[in-house]
């Protein structure tokens, strides 16, 4: 379920489509039906599975600074690093890109922080995506 998730914008849509396909997952291991009326928290004790919404985030993580310590000359920091020429933006509001809730967690600042390995996995560790951490509280 997370082949090629480093690449994803993180939404809240993304996130709770990956997380109830996580749970029927889990029901269907177990052989629960949804009659059965076993709380969520329940399976995930029984199962001892880590949360996709947390596992992404995390993978998104590590794929970042991976990106950015590469020094051989990839398309992959160019792309980050690429700004588009003049033109007129859309209406409304811009969708989510894949780099806003690493720049929440780490700042404006993220590519030099994410140079240094022992500070990027200790933000990791401190932060985690917002998009998660919002979900949770809902």
């Amino acid at each position: 379920m997370t082949y090629g998730s480093e690449t994803w914008s993180l939404t809240m849509g993304l996130i709770r489509r990956l997380r109830v396909t996580q749970r029927a997952m889990e029901r269907a291991m177990l052989g629960v039906s949804l009659r059965d009326r076993i709380r969520n928290v329940e399976i995930r004790r029984r199962t001892k599975v880590t949360d996709i919404a947390q596992r992404v985030a995390k993978l998104k993580w590590q794929w970042a600074g991976h990106i950015v310590r590469r020094k051989d000359g990839r398309w992959g920091l160019k792309v980050l690093e690429w700004q588009p020429r003049t033109g007129k933006r859309s209406v409304g509001r811009p969708p989510t890109r894949w780099i806003d809730d690493i720049k929440r967690v780490a700042g404006s600042r993220w590519i030099q922080a994410a140079q240094n390995r022992g500070t990027w996995n200790s933000l990791q560790k401190t932060d985690r995506c917002p998009a998660v951490d919002v979900y949770r509280l809902m």
